[in-house]
């Protein structure tokens, strides 16, 4: 590793998940206009949501496969190049079916990103994988945070979605440059002499490998559905539910700096117990809350949530790391596709939820907040499950050293 510059890689990883994250959080204040201007039902936009999602684990399963093959670098050239074409078709989309293209492009450069940068931090890191892969994962939030400011800011000067989506431009070309002519680690895997075989082996073999996965369905969406409809959900309860998400996602980017503490005292599997526990709180809280007491119920679910993502990766790569690139990319995957799947669900729940208040007499604003509230309940039963399998977990890690 003599001529790579890991201060370089590390920085560049985390403008390019900047990216990604500023493509959820644009996005996110962009359905309800997406759903007046196209003339479409809730149900409608929540399939296009979902194409980001869909995309994603396209993109992270099958790096996983081919990331020994071809090299980071060129995973990373692919994923600047979707997200060039899945940017600019979203803005010049003229209706449902653009959207839905330009929507899966943009999560299949997502998913490259994920792809090709978690095992890199893997590997310019080994000594301390999931403290480093959570200060890489501070950006996921930090660029929600950036991106959820400057989509309300630009929202309040009456610059449309389309302009929203165009800034995304700016860190798309900075990530590009910063990798262009970069030397780039072996993986891990590649590096410790794994075999294809053994790597396949450890995914496929390994109960564990299945328990966390299938626990990544719950806590993918637990994080991304609740902040992807947050605009929709909360716009009758706070005057500004972009910086709600803008509030939550950077009380996520504080905790994931200082995440190393943390998970010292705790470990990955302590991590995710107490995550689960607090998320279900605050979700609870939200479908609740009303006026400034939202603000409160979003800062404890931003603490629930804040360690899932990066201490599931991490785990995977500390208790199972012969499963290399492709167990990484199969486990972020499997919570890219389950929130993809999710997406209509919520969409189906709102259109049913906010029907159910206005047969009740409920009308304008009244039946929103109604609906979004119980919407939100609907999504809190995800966490609750997760305390059980987590506290499973904890209680079956104890015994292994």
């Amino acid at each position: 590793m003599n001529n790579i510059n890991t201060a370089r890689l590390f920085n560049a990883s985390c403008i390019a998940l900047v990216t990604t994250s500023m493509t959820f959080a644009i996005r996110a204040g962009m359905l309800d206009s997406w759903r007046t201007e196209f003339n479409l039902s809730y149900e409608e936009v929540g399939v296009i949501a979902s194409m980001a999602f869909y995309g994603f684990p396209v993109a992270t399963i099958l790096g996983g496969i081919i990331l020994d093959s071809i090299g980071m670098g060129r995973m990373l050239a692919i994923a600047w190049a979707c997200h060039l074409a899945g940017l600019v078709l979203t803005i010049f989309a003229g209706g449902f079916w653009t959207l839905l293209i330009s929507t899966f492009l943009v999560g299949f450069a997502n998913g490259s990103v994920e792809a090709a940068c978690n095992p890199m931090v893997a590997s310019l890191y080994t000594d301390r994988k999931t403290t480093m892969l959570n200060k890489f994962h501070v950006w996921f939030p930090g660029g929600i945070v950036i991106g959820a400011v400057l989509g309300y800011l630009m929202g309040e000067m009456g610059l449309g979605w389309r302009l929203q989506c165009a800034i995304i431009l700016i860190p798309m070309l900075v990530y590009g440059y910063m990798f262009y002519k970069q030397a780039f680690p072996r993986t891990e895997r590649v590096e410790k002499g794994i075999t294809s075989a053994q790597m396949i082996s450890a995914v496929f073999a390994n109960p564990l490998f299945y328990f966390i996965t299938a626990c990544m369905l719950l806590t993918a969406n637990t994080e991304l559905s609740t902040g992807q409809w947050i605009q929709s959900l909360l716009k009758s309860v706070v005057a500004a539910p972009l910086l709600v998400l803008a509030f939550i996602n950077g009380i996520m980017a504080l905790g994931r700096f200082y995440a190393g503490p943390v998970v010292h005292r705790l470990n990955p599997a302590g991590m995710l117990l107490g995550s689960a526990i607090i998320s279900a709180i605050g979700l609870f809280a939200l479908a609740h809350a009303e006026g400034w007491a939202t603000w409160g119920a979003a800062a404890v679910f931003a603490i629930g949530v804040c360690y899932f993502w990066p201490t599931m990766i991490g785990f995977v790569s500390e208790y199972i790391p012969d499963s290399g690139a492709l167990g990484l990319s199969l486990v972020g995957g499997a919570g890219m596709l389950a929130t993809a799947m999710f997406q209509p669900i919520i969409g189906k729940w709102f259109d049913n939820n906010l029907a159910e208040a206005t047969a009740r007499g409920l009308s304008g604003e009244e039946a929103s907040l109604i609906a979004g509230q119980a919407t939100l309940s609907n999504v809190g039963v995800l966490p609750i499950i997760l305390i059980v399998a987590f506290g499973g977990l904890w209680f079956f890690m104890r015994g292994r050293k």
